[in-house]
């Protein structure tokens, strides 16, 4: 198997540190800002920020109909924390010109823990690994409802963090703010080339 091209969105937010993680998984991660960038990659990587600043920008950057078609078409997409959000099929208190991509089966609110100083860290049991992943949860989304066709990956207090449906992986923690990859060697394992 090829090893995927896995572009990160780096309109805003966390990008940076998505990029360092899949370079030290041996996985070539360009920057996406434009069309042109997201033509070149097998899958993407949404990272955490402001997701209505990040759903702006997609606007204003032309990239939220190729986006879309390329969701359309099946590309992996791994979304954490805003890119949860981004990626929901509902977000319970976006602001009314926030607009999601419907990805995943999923209803959020935003800062559903709470504010920045409400933010914590949690140890995720993972399956097939008897390590749990401690998990960072920065003003998280929160899942208020996964549809029947989801697989919660895992909890926080009965409450779903992780999640996948087909080739969507949604976190509501970030991963890449731990020396631990297995987040994104999860996902990786899922894209198709």
């Amino acid at each position: 198997m090829a090893t995927p091209v896995v572009g990160v969105l780096a309109l805003q937010g966390a990008f940076a540190k998505h990029i360092e993680t899949l370079n030290s998984l041996g996985v070539d991660a360009p920057e996406v800002r434009l069309e042109r960038e997201l033509d070149t990659v097998d899958a993407l990587v949404i990272p955490g920020g402001e997701s209505t600043t990040m759903s702006k920008m997609l606007d204003l950057n032309g990239l939220r109909d190729p986006l879309a078609k390329r969701l359309a078409d099946g590309m992996g997409v791994l979304g954490t924390c805003a890119g949860m959000i981004l990626l929901a099929a509902e977000v319970l208190d976006g602001r009314p010109d926030q607009k999601s991509f419907n990805a995943i089966d999923i209803a959020v609110r935003r800062n559903g823990y709470g504010r920045q100083i409400d933010s914590f860290e949690a140890d995720l049991p993972l399956e097939g690994s008897d390590d749990p992943f401690r998990a960072v949860f920065i003003r998280a989304p929160k899942v208020e409802k996964a549809g029947p066709g989801v697989d919660v990956l895992a909890e926080v207090a009965d409450v779903p963090v992780l999640c996948r449906q087909g080739s969507i992986t949604v976190a509501s923690f970030h991963p890449e703010l731990t020396a631990d990859n297995r987040i994104h060697k999860g996902f990786l394992a899922t894209i198709d080339v």
